[in-house]
């Protein structure tokens, strides 16, 4: 965000507003830039907006009622009062600024300047094009509600504002760009947020200094956690406005990036990648069952593949009873190098489906499970264990909630397979150590990582474990030391 803007004053003679406009942001140049001249009481009025960003037929009515004050009024002393009186729109502001009125124009808002004053009238009549909310294709519930976050930042708001009627809700408008001058919510709850928190994203967002954030929220979040590479992610995204408003009762922070579907939601530990919200439309027996057969599938997508290798290249680690674990015959590639064949095969296909159009999916489907995994088996390529422990795996990817936190487990499994293939037991230990280290030491705005575990906390535990039915679930988390710990009277 740029600290050093320079504040051009608007100028009296309109004239020199009108030259400004067409040096600055190519009035007459760019066909997109609407502009129309009028005469209202023996003065020059100037109408500015962008074409695609505001309704026309708004447009239209603010120049009728601009025209039809000749014909009802006569004290052509008071002609800037008279236009803010007739303007009858939610939103009127003044600016002294005239580059805010750019800024605002831009944005979609129409922009009047009146010849003799130094001040514009700021009119917000945007209307973004975009969709209708729909439920989200990432984030898919039986039983819940079906609209999801939209690219328009003004819907996405009151998405939000709907399910959190309080009149502590807050929701500050902030810009990040020197060119894309993206707007940017920040959403939180007054007396529950902690105020050290708020402070530290609004500081981390003024200090942002870049062109644009033309990826939007992923820009944020690489400027959030720092110019390392982690794979993991250190926020979470979410299009459910059920999920962020549930966030935001616990005291955490959200951010809406205009243009972004998703929204961001710090700071997160790396259980909350890992909760949905179907756990939470169940009853808590089925939801606590379904959050640990997610538990077992996310561990699995991580630690089956490289202990089944473990055990291949030392069977003597295998107790008699599962002794009939591994390859029965010996194959012409070594089994580790079929192990990452396999997967990268997956990754493949996982790739190739994104960008295959609908119609063909089912095609793409078929050439993968019958002719790729089926002839690779028959040629001896692949074992059939092999097929069967790499299909486990990426089941666990597809079943862990959050995308980010899936591909990051992904490279966590690939470095264990390389550190058991290459030192067997020895390196599968030390691999699984510095695994358990490395995230022990990641921190989200000065949240551990993998709170509660470490540091340990056994109410935070309990509520990681199990579903906890909502009465009995008095106290909000402590991790973001909430302003307000209790959701509901003792």
């Amino acid at each position: 965000m740029s600290q050093n803007q320079n504040k051009s004053p608007i100028y009296a003679k309109i004239e020199k507003n009108e030259q400004y406009m067409k040096d600055h942001i190519g009035l007459g140049t760019s066909f997109d830039l609407g502009y129309r001249e009028l005469i209202v009481l023996k003065t020059k009025i100037q109408l500015y907006y962008v074409t695609g960003l505001c309704d026309g037929s708004v447009v239209q009515q603010i120049m009728r009622q601009l025209i039809q004050i000749n014909d009802d009024e006569n004290n052509t002393k008071k002609v800037p009062e008279i236009i803010e009186n007739r303007i009858i729109y939610q939103q009127v502001e003044r600016t002294e600024s005239l580059d805010e009125a750019v800024d605002q124009l831009l944005s979609g808002l129409v922009v009047i300047f009146v010849d003799g004053i130094k001040y514009a009238f700021i009119v917000d009549v945007r209307q973004y094009p975009g969709r209708t909310p729909q439920e989200p294709d990432t984030e898919h519930v039986v039983r819940g509600s079906r609209d999801g976050y939209t690219e328009n930042i003004i819907e996405n708001t009151a998405l939000t504002r709907r399910r959190i009627r309080d009149a502590r809700l807050r929701h500050e408008m902030l810009k990040v760009g020197e060119r894309s001058k993206t707007d940017i919510c920040l959403c939180y709850i007054d007396d529950v947020t902690n105020r050290d928190l708020i402070k530290t994203v609004k500081d981390k967002l003024n200090e942002i200094e870049i062109d644009g954030i033309t990826m939007t929220d992923k820009t944020l979040e690489e400027f959030f956690s720092g110019p390392k590479w982690k794979p993991y992610p250190l926020v979470r995204y979410t299009e459910r406005p059920d999920v962020a408003a549930t966030h935001l009762m616990e005291g955490h922070i959200v951010l809406i990036v205009d243009t972004s579907p998703s929204v961001i939601i710090l700071p997160t530990t790396f259980f909350h990648h890992v909760q949905h919200a179907e756990e939470y439309r169940e009853t808590p027996l089925v939801g606590s069952f379904m959050r640990w057969s997610r538990f077992i599938a996310i561990m699995a997508s991580i630690f089956l593949l490289p202990l089944w290798l473990l055990f291949v290249l030392d069977p003597s680690l295998l107790p008699a009873d599962l002794s009939f674990i591994g390859p029965k015959e010996e194959g012409t590639i070594p089994v580790a190098v079929q192990i990452i064949m396999a997967d990268l095969g997956i990754e493949f296909l996982r790739m190739a489906a994104i960008h295959t159009p609908t119609p063909l999916a089912t095609s793409m489907g078929l050439i993968a499970a019958v002719l790729i995994g089926q002839i690779a088996i028959d040629v001896g390529l692949f074992g059939p264990e092999i097929i069967l422990y790499v299909s486990v795996s990426a089941i666990g990817v597809y079943v862990t909630p959050s995308y980010e936190l899936g591909v990051a487990n992904k490279i966590a499994r690939f470095v264990l397979i390389v550190a058991t293939a290459l030192f067997e037991s020895i390196g599968f230990v030390i691999a699984f150590t510095l695994y358990i280290l490395y995230l022990a030491h990641l921190k989200s705005l000065q949240t551990p990582y993998l709170w509660p575990f470490i540091p340990f906390n056994a109410a935070g535990i309990i509520e990681i474990l199990f579903r906890i039915p909502m009465p009995l679930s008095k106290k909000r988390p402590s991790v973001v030391h909430p302003k307000n710990d209790y959701r509901q009277p003792n």
